[in-house]
């Protein structure tokens, strides 16, 4: 299932999830302006096409406050993807990472307890073979999150 292919109120079930997954059905069926069994049927649909491939926990603002965040953009010698990919999954403080267009390869979301460890991780990532280049920028506060 594309996402050309959901539905309004699917788009705004898939919302109403990514905000609190554990938010009941009932309560999500409301909002929705549907019965609990229409909503319950979406949800199975959505799940066993693969558009909800998972649920997950959301940190709280006071957690989040306490870590140091940056994005590391990277830029990598040719062929070497796949290999620096594998290397950064096994770096459990790389929260994301994303293939760019343009003068940048890679862009590494990272997070750290202090500043100190940030420079470590960001220097681990440095001295990956094959990365060519770095370039970060510390978080300062996340205006939106969804």
């Amino acid at each position: 299932m594309s996402i050309s292919t959901l539905g309004p109120k699917d788009r705004e079930l898939l919302a109403i999830l990514s905000e609190n997954a554990r938010e009941q059905t009932a309560t999500i069926a409301r909002k929705l302006g549907l019965s609990r069994t229409t909503v319950q049927a979406k949800i199975d649909r959505l799940e066993r096409d693969g558009v909800i491939a998972g649920y997950g926990v959301k940190l709280s603002d006071a957690y989040e406050s306490g870590m140091v965040k940056a994005h590391v953009l990277i830029t990598i010698a040719p062929k070497t993807l796949a290999r620096i990919t594998t290397d950064l999954h096994a770096i459990s403080a790389v929260r994301t990472l994303h293939s760019v267009s343009g003068s940048f390869d890679l862009i590494a979301v990272v997070e750290a307890t202090s500043i100190a460890e940030l420079d470590h991780l960001i220097d681990r990532i440095g001295a990956i073979d094959g990365v060519e280049r770095t370039l970060s920028s510390i978080i300062l506060s996340t205006r939106i999150r969804r």
